[in-house]
């Protein structure tokens, strides 16, 4: 028997929604796990005493996750609240991913300074500058946002469009850092076997989650426009 498009619709919208509870789970597991594993004395960076990759995969895989779940229509933690409170608990959820990846990146720069090793030679730490860079204007473009009227040219909603794709590629370069990161020697020594494997498809379901958030909010509704 064939689904009426109402049921496909309800469906469509209960997988969406049992999708974003898992990429919450898994923002939330994902990092708490690497805590365990990168416990003092146990780092990639040749005996640092503090969990250095932490930092930054608590950004991307926590933080970055929950500001963009906030605008989730069926998974958003705050979806009961006004869209401004929205606004500014995702502004609050991005400055502290910005923050902990400077961090992160400061951390194991100097630690690289204290052993004597090259700085961003491998693809992950290149992707990780690149990320951390790119999170920096995305924080400052979205300060566009706030206030409209410095770009005169612009439609709001035209911003909106170009701050919520640019961020989906910000985030999914972050996502790329991170699975780079867990093909270095220090996660692929510690997580062995399926465990590696799973964690690998930790950032790819968050991702897809996010890209089809971003999608249906903004891409389809471009496309159907015209």
């Amino acid at each position: 028997m064939a689904l009426t498009a109402e049921t496909e619709s309800r469906l469509y919208r209960s997988l969406r929604a049992a999708a974003g509870a898992a990429a919450h789970l898994v923002a939330l597991a994902f990092p708490a796990a690497v805590a365990v594993l990168a416990r003092p004395g146990s780092s990639e960076g040749g005996g640092w005493p503090v969990p250095i990759p932490l930092p930054s995969t608590s950004q991307f895989s926590f933080l970055m996750t929950e500001a963009l779940l906030i605008f989730s229509p069926e998974a958003s933690l705050l979806r009961s609240f006004s869209r401004k409170v929205r606004v500014r608990a995702h502004w609050a959820l991005q400055v502290l991913a910005l923050l902990c990846a400077l961090l992160g990146l400061g951390i194991i720069t100097y630690n690289k300074h204290l052993n004597g090793k090259g700085h961003f030679v491998t693809w992950h730490g290149l992707t990780g500058l690149l990320a951390v860079l790119y999170a920096g204007g995305q924080c400052a473009g979205g300060v566009l946002l706030l206030y409209p009227k410095l770009m005169k040219n612009w439609t709001l909603a035209k911003l909106k469009l170009y701050h919520a794709t640019s961020g989906l590629v910000g985030y999914l370069l972050g996502c790329a850092s991170l699975m780079l990161g867990m093909c270095s020697l220090w996660f692929t020594t510690t997580v062995t076997g399926a465990s590696w494997y799973l964690a690998m498809l930790c950032p790819l379901l968050t991702s897809l989650v996010i890209m089809n958030q971003v999608s249906n909010a903004y891409l389809y509704r471009k496309r159907s426009q015209h």
